[in-house]
């Protein structure tokens, strides 16, 4: 398994950019904060997403920081799970902001893309970020298959249930393509772009 990540070697000579995430209210953002702080973050370079799950794609925090982030800024964040929803989604998220120049840091984590170790760390995540999307694709081809078997699955259905509507989104965040899925799960094309999104596209606005 070959993953490859294009990392344009852009020097760290940018602005300093924050990103601070709490799921609930409860949750106190401060520790982020703190952090933020001791990697000297200016505190109107901040970007901010309170009571916002990491399982939403859409997040106007994290929206705001993709649109204005510009080559050779460093995105730094306490850790890689505040900005992604899963490992997947991080690697496609830092893809796409090395690929326009922009770094990396995670405090906790240790990631850091401005160093040639944490180019290393990238390689790896990426390769486990390929066996998620393999698991996702095989899980969901072996859960049909089993509904075929059990007599579940009859010809197209006139609409998507919350189950096939899951695999859908599944297999298209996994890399899939929409006519594939479409053919997969027995619906339209026009139906699968009706209920699910397109991460990427999403992660890149701006």
């Amino acid at each position: 398994m070959r993953v490859e990540l294009d990392v344009k070697p852009i020097t760290s000579n940018g602005t300093l950019v924050g990103y601070v995430r709490v799921s609930t209210g409860r949750q106190d953002e401060q520790l982020q904060h703190d952090a933020l702080d001791r990697e000297k973050v200016l505190k109107r370079n901040r970007y901010v997403d309170r009571g916002v799950s990491g399982a939403k794609l859409s997040r106007p925090g994290l929206d705001a920081m993709l649109a204005d982030v510009q080559a050779g800024d460093t995105i730094i964040v306490w850790k890689l799970d505040r900005i992604g929803r899963s490992t997947a989604h991080v690697i496609s998220l830092i893809h796409d902001l090395t690929a326009r120049g922009v770094h990396i840091r995670s405090i906790s984590d240790g990631l850091d893309t401005t160093t040639t170790m944490g180019k290393a760390m990238l390689s790896v995540l990426a390769i486990f970020a390929e066996m998620e999307r393999c698991f996702i694709r095989e899980r969901t081809m072996a859960g049909l298959a089993s509904a075929r078997a059990q007599g579940r699955v009859g010809g197209r259905p006139r609409q998507v249930n919350d189950k096939k509507h899951r695999q859908a989104q599944a297999l298209r965040d996994s890399g899939e393509s929409v006519p594939d899925i479409a053919k997969t799960l027995g619906v339209s094309v026009a139906t699968v772009y009706r209920v699910t999104t397109n991460k990427r596209s999403a992660a890149t606005l701006g």
